[in-house]
């Protein structure tokens, strides 16, 4: 299933989400002209310099060093990507969800929200493979938390999608609990059967995808928690006679 759009309006223009979208073509027109300078060796070591690599975010938390050039790769990567595809279909989910959960959370929290789930996902593929030298690049973990999100703010909100059956094709509206929740699941089983020896080859970083998910579902649960208190004890009208 490709989604293609949500029958769920904003309130609001969605500035954040469409400037995120926009930082990250940007960054990816850098990488087109630093390929187009010196081929696919110098885009890989752009990836190094500005990626999350694994093994170097490791040793810098391991002798405390916080803040270094390694552990701020955790922040570049989310505005990198791998290819067209990898770029193309991370900005199409960005859109759909994103706007919402900045609808909900508002402008400056979600942006918070977005970046902070970025660096927890990157975090949870290095504790999975914390010698890994291959550099992570992609939004797709900030992208899964606001799914995580979404799925628990929006679970019935309708998802136009692109459903393939066998050599045929459908557009259907699907419930986004379908949806996200079809997408989470193949995170568990792929991340789950990526572990070992080859986990550190590269590939799709699976359970930087599941940490950020997780955090965006425990985020929407907070959220429907505070939601729920506020109608409960909201102010009482009174009238006097």
């Amino acid at each position: 299933m490709i989604p293609l759009r949500d029958r769920n309006p904003t309130r609001r223009t969605p500035v954040v989400t469409i400037g995120l979208i926009v930082a990250c073509f940007v960054a990816f027109a850098i990488e087109l002209s630093v390929t187009a300078g010196g081929g696919d060796e110098a885009l890989g070591r752009f990836f190094e310099q500005w990626g999350a690599v694994p093994a170097a975010i490791t040793r810098d938390l391991e002798h405390g060093d916080y803040f270094s050039h390694a552990t701020l790769g955790m922040f570049t990567s989310m505005f990198l990507h791998a290819g067209w595809l990898h770029i193309l279909g991370n900005m199409l989910f960005l859109w759909i969800f994103g706007n919402n959960v900045e609808d909900r959370l508002g402008r400056i929290p979600f942006l918070i929200f977005y970046l902070v789930g970025g660096i927890a996902a990157a975090l949870a593929q290095v504790v999975i493979d914390p010698h890994s030298t291959v550099p992570l690049v992609g939004a797709s973990g900030a992208i899964a938390a606001a799914l995580g999100a979404y799925i628990v703010l929006f679970p019935g909100a309708r998802i136009l999608s692109l459903v393939f059956l066998g050599f045929f094709y459908q557009l259907l509206e699907v419930p986004a609990v379908i949806i996200l929740g079809f997408w989470f699941v193949l995170q568990l089983v792929s991340g789950f059967a990526a572990l070992g020896p080859e986990t550190a080859q590269g590939g799709v970083a699976f359970f930087a995808h599941i940490g950020g998910f997780a955090l965006g579902v425990v985020v929407g649960l907070l959220l429907r928690v505070v939601g729920a208190g506020a109608e409960r004890h909201g102010p009482a009208s009174a009238s006097m006679g």
